[in-house]
């Protein structure tokens, strides 16, 4: 029997590195327009000030199967946590464009660390039973995360307008004062910082992944941490078998690159990779990164957009919770068949919208629907699945250089459709933007079907036996 309570500590803990991911993804959305009038930013350095953290992440997600395999899951997420707090403290304090840009790479580096290395350490501490679960407890952070920087923005404005007589009339205002009063784009940045100590305090109460000592011949550790995770010593002593039965035939080998070139490891590393770029050219991070234009574009007010965004932020929110409770009795696969057939229909919908709405006077509130009902169908499916899947899939001898580079495929995705979606939405209209995002969902729904194994409610050994057994 499993001790839940303990396990779910542990996911928690490691799931605060996708509120830090959240956090610091969302932020910058609230902070442009000061810091390019404070820098006297043109477009294309607005662009790179946006996306110097997608570059970030991608080198992020490089090293990071390599750090989570040598070092261990837990000081990765360590070193992961420094990063994050020492780049967020060099954002607020940063005294020209450049060293703004060079703390959010780092910001950048420690995002995609912890998109790799946080769900694998939580996969490799659950059990079968509420593994989906738990992982999802990952994306429900990165959800709560960007809700958290809308509201800290937010506040922040508002705590700066009410001392905007103070700015009128300072003379050499003090280091608190320019972060919180005169230039409160700092302050957004640099709050970052609280929670990433808070990740890295709370690291030193969980132990290392039991597999990954297992892996590096480290049984009694590994036998100690779970006989924690399992109130049975005799369930203990049976996993550590199973996991010892898996890994002792790569006892002793090196853990190293060439060992993905396998012929069935490698199929599985271009169907990860497949499903972790497609996601992001579904539209979703899109809908993220620039719902307040688009919604504009459908002629509401500067007000209303940026209300309507806060309810995208909500609504995913909520329904990550909805999708962590399901996710392992409905089955991983199943999620995905219903949400992305959702998508596809909302999807259409809003480009119908665009093409015939104004000339036929249809409400914006039939925009909003079918972007709330977008999300939802997205946040409850590939959103919720992907880590999931992607810290299941593979064999524990390369998990996490084959995450890293599923990852890598995931974040160059991200950099892709940040960069895109402007030029789309001029060139091809959002009727033709949100009409390509429908057709991109087909072949992620095909390669779902015919090519990914369903993971629920089997251990990652039995995963890793069937999947050597293809």
């Amino acid at each position: 029997m499993i001790n839940l309570g303990y396990v779910v500590f542990l996911a928690f803990v490691a799931a605060l590195g996708g509120f830090l991911f959240g956090y610091d993804t969302a932020v910058v959305s609230g902070t442009n327009q000061q810091v390019a009038s404070l820098f006297g930013l043109d477009e294309m350095q607005l662009g790179w000030y946006v996306g110097c953290a997608l570059i970030g992440s991608i080198v992020g997600v490089a090293v990071a199967g390599y750090l989570g395999d040598t070092f261990g899951r837990k000081r990765t997420m360590i070193f992961a946590a420094i990063l994050f707090s020492l780049a967020a403290v060099g954002c607020a304090i940063s005294t020209d464009f450049t060293q703004l840009v060079v703390a959010r790479i780092g910001v950048g580096v420690g995002i995609g660390i912890v998109s790799i290395v946080s769900p694998l350490y939580i996969s490799e501490i659950s059990v079968a039973k509420y593994r989906g679960s738990l992982v999802s407890m990952y994306q429900l952070g990165i959800t709560v995360g960007i809700v958290c920087a809308y509201l800290v923005n937010h506040l922040l404005l508002l705590y700066a307008n009410a001392h905007v007589s103070f700015v009128a009339n300072a003379a050499v205002p003090t280091l608190w004062e320019r972060i919180f009063y005169v230039e409160s784009w700092r302050g957004m940045l640099g709050m970052s910082a609280v929670p990433a100590i808070i990740f890295f305090v709370v690291l030193f109460f969980i132990p290392e992944s039991p597999r990954w000592l297992i892996l590096r011949r480290k049984d009694l550790p590994a036998f100690h941490i779970l006989s924690h995770i399992y109130r049975e010593k005799e369930d203990a002593e049976t996993q550590l078998a199973n996991t010892k039965a898996r890994v002792v035939s790569e006892s002793g080998k090196k853990i190293d690159w060439a060992y993905l070139f396998k012929p069935g490891i490698f199929k599985l590393v271009l169907i990860g990779s497949a499903i972790a770029i497609l996601g992001q050219f579904m539209g979703v991070n899109a809908v993220l990164y620039y719902g307040p234009t688009i919604f504009e574009q459908s002629g509401l007010s500067g007000g209303d957009s940026l209300f309507y965004q806060v309810l995208v932020g909500v609504t995913n929110m909520l329904t990550t919770v909805i999708a962590l409770l399901i996710i392992d009795k409905v089955g991983r696969k199943k999620l995905v068949y219903y949400g992305v057939s959702g998508m596809i229909v909302s999807l259409l919908l809003i480009s119908y919208y665009f093409y015939f709405g104004e000339a036929n006077g249809i409400s914006s509130l039939f925009l909003l629907t079918f972007f709330m009902f977008y999300i939802f169908c997205c946040a409850i499916s590939i959103c919720a699945v992907v880590f999931v899947l992607l810290s299941e899939m593979f064999p524990i001898r390369v998990r996490g250089l084959a995450m890293s580079i599923a990852g890598f495929s995931l974040w160059i995705g991200t950099y892709l459709i940040g960069q895109l979606t402007p030029w789309m939405l001029k060139n091809l209209t959002p009727t033709g933007t949100f009409l390509l995002f429908a057709v991109m969902c087909v072949p992620y729904i095909i390669i779902m079907w015919k090519l990914v194994p369903e993971t629920t409610g089997k251990s990652l050994e039995e995963i890793e036996q069937s999947v050597s057994n293809e």
